[in-house]
């Protein structure tokens, strides 16, 4: 089988059908234009790190149905140790690129929590997904395939159900099944790492009821697929990134997210693992969180060691010991190990599914995403603090500027401040401005899922009860302390 390389990555994207648009343009090449060739970038580091002798053991693993060494990220995770595999994967990659790679990351966690669950619908009602999902599974671990995972509809309106909805495009549903297949149609939104994709798995993106069994679809698709067009977001130093002095501006890495436009596609039986058994979205829904919201502090502690590497070169760019904001580095880095460490926790104290899939304890990983939604934004803060106005304020000249030929000798001039030249704390002060306002922020607040959804889920599996209990056993309290009847008004 073979690990596959980044020529064999490039390849394979530059053979689909270019389906993916920006700023009302089709793009031909993903891995060459600018609006998408750092996300392709970002993902490419890993098949590289998957070749390299230091970092293999991160980046590769064993396939369990074949005994052949595999990409990780086309794995399956049966154990704690697979899931902090994972944990350990994202942050290295965020130290390598700065950002988010959605493509090795949402649809290795789609995989895992589908095989659970297509065990569990296939116990119920003798249907074979499991089957069909496995054989996609060896395909894709042959294939070493980087696939996005899409869970977020467009919603519409908030307050009503997918079927009250007064546009039902705005979900994406099953309009029609037949015997070979069935027909989606719908949208999917804010999709990580598509550009950057082979195929993207497709999982419902709430817990439904019987009125909403149309919703409950769960399938992978190749990223060309007919009638699927994506629309690419745009992120606020998407400008500098288009420029041809791109390169000195921002990182080569980055990331983007995918509007996926679902017109009447064709999904062929062998690629559906689930097809209106609404009442196993909430499976779905509890795996794929418990997971993605325990690793999903690595990806911010990651970045997070970035962020105080950056401040440390700012500080010195400036002129001043780095030594000087030793106590801010130091809260920056217990906050990237709080993230990490409740993640890998999250991890260690999880449970194994019946089908092997392995997942991580409910309340401790939706404690962290609250963590996540937090934490991160006080390491942004203390970079643009140390970093000072030139990094926060917006009021940094361009780098097509600083090489004017009239006029940019004088702004080098006006930029050094330290020991380094103009040009080189230019460079560090785009990075911290990038990671902390521009392409490189990852969805700490809502990526993955909102804090406050986490919230609910913490209210609802905390035992709250029968940690009273434990008060009352403690003082020997017989008698039963009651919830006090609400007043009526």
């Amino acid at each position: 089988m073979g690990i596959k390389t980044r020529k064999d990555y490039l390849e394979a994207l530059r053979q689909l059908r270019p389906n993916i648009y920006k700023f009302g343009e089709l793009i031909e090449d993903v891995t060459t234009h600018p609006a998408t060739k750092r996300t392709v970038e970002s993902h490419a580091l890993n098949y590289d790190a998957a070749n390299d002798p230091e970092l293999a053991d991160i980046y590769s693993t064993t396939s369990g149905f074949t005994g052949e060494k595999i990409l990780r990220w086309n794995s399956m995770m049966q154990s704690s140790e697979d899931l902090i595999a994972n944990m350990k994967m994202k942050r290295q990659n965020y130290r390598r690129t700065g950002s988010c790679t959605g493509g090795v990351c949402v649809g290795w966690n789609a995989q895992n929590v589908m095989w659970a669950v297509t065990r569990d619908i296939d116990k119920e009602f003798g249907t074979d997904y499991q089957e069909r999902l496995k054989k996609w599974i060896l395909g894709a671990q042959e294939k070493g395939l980087a696939v996005a995972g899409a869970l977020t509809d467009a919603k519409g309106d908030r307050s009503a159900k997918p079927h009250q909805q007064a546009d039902p495009d705005t979900n994406l549903r099953v309009t029609e099944v037949r015997n070979d297949g069935i027909i989606i149609r719908g949208a999917k939104v804010m999709i990580c790492g598509t550009a950057a994709s082979q195929e993207i798995f497709l999982l419902p993106g709430s817990i439904y009821g019987e009125a909403d069994q149309d919703y409950a679809v769960a399938c992978v698709v190749p990223r060309d697929i007919n009638g699927l067009t994506i629309v690419e977001a745009t992120h606020p130093s998407d400008r500098r990134e288009m420029e041809e002095t791109a390169g000195d501006e921002v990182p080569d890495t980055g990331i983007t997210q995918g509007w996926l436009l679902f017109d009447d596609v064709f999904v062929p039986n062998e690629r559906v693992f689930m097809c209106k058994e609404f009442k196993y979205t909430a499976k779905v829904i509890q795996f794929f969180t418990a997971n993605y919201r325990s690793c999903i502090g690595a990806c911010v502690a990651g970045q997070g060691d970035v962020m105080i590497g950056a401040s440390m070169l700012m500080a010195r760019a400036n002129g001043l010991s780095a030594k000087t904001f030793m106590g801010k580095f130091v809260d920056m880095s217990i906050n990237n190990q709080v993230t990490y460490g409740l993640g890998a926790g999250a991890c260690a104290i999880g449970f194994k599914h019946p089908s092997g899939s392995f997942f991580a304890d409910p309340l401790t990983s939706h404690t962290n995403k609250v963590m996540v939604a937090t934490l991160p934004y006080e390491v942004k803060r203390l970079t643009q603090d140390i970093g000072g106005g030139i990094v926060e304020t917006g009021c940094m000249p361009s780098y097509k500027d600083l090489k004017n030929s009239e006029y940019g000798e004088m702004l080098q001039k006006c930029l050094k401040a330290g020991a380094c030249s103009g040009e080189a704390r230019f460079k560090a002060a785009r990075l911290s401005e990038w990671l902390t306002l521009g392409g490189g922020v990852p969805g700490c607040m809502h990526g993955g899922g909102s804090p406050d959804g986490a919230k609910l889920v913490i209210r609802f599996t905390t035992p709250m009860e029968e940690y009273a209990g434990y008060a009352k056993k403690i003082m020997g309290i017989d008698e039963e302390i009651s919830e006090p009847e609400k007043k009526k008004k």
